[in-house]
């Protein structure tokens, strides 16, 4: 008895793909319900703005969610910062900027006092690129200020 064997689902995506025409940029212009036309006249009120941690490099060490608030959130960055959100993500603010290690290892929030946020600077993730840190630091306003308590 022989085993019936299917092609490979992306062989056969890859093949359509290549055999279905698709339109060209100048095809779509003349559709009247299509895209407006790319100019700098609507390219020119887009800025450039960080995001949040989700960059190059960025290694997210851990992760810290308000249990009283799910739209807070704190993210530590191995490769820099605390980042805050306080709308689930949506905008990100640094918090983390005027202190003495940019690597971040850990982040805990104190589960009876969701002010209180508890920061490890450094990482261990034995890599090419690894942040020392400086000790550990504890906030007592949601990241507005830190404390080193030491290492």
């Amino acid at each position: 008895m022989h085993a019936l064997r299917l092609p490979n689902p992306l062989a056969l995506f890859t093949l359509a793909a290549l055999l279905i025409p698709s339109p060209t940029p100048l095809q779509a212009q003349d559709d009247d319900d299509g895209p407006p036309e790319l100019t700098s006249g609507l390219l020119s009120s887009l800025r450039w703005r960080s995001i949040g941690p989700a960059v190059a490099s960025g290694r997210i060490a851990d992760i810290a969610v308000d249990p009283t608030d799910h739209s807070t959130w704190y993210v530590a960055a191995s490769s820099g910062n605390v980042w805050k959100t306080t709308n689930a993500g949506t905008t990100w603010t640094p918090i983390f900027d005027n202190y003495g290690s940019y690597s971040i290892g850990a982040i805990a929030l104190d589960p009876n006092d969701p002010l209180t946020l508890w920061v490890g600077t450094g990482e261990n993730n034995g890599q090419r690129s690894v942040g020392y840190g400086d000790g550990v630091y504890k906030s007592v306003d949601g990241g507005l200020s830190f404390t080193n308590m030491g290492l």
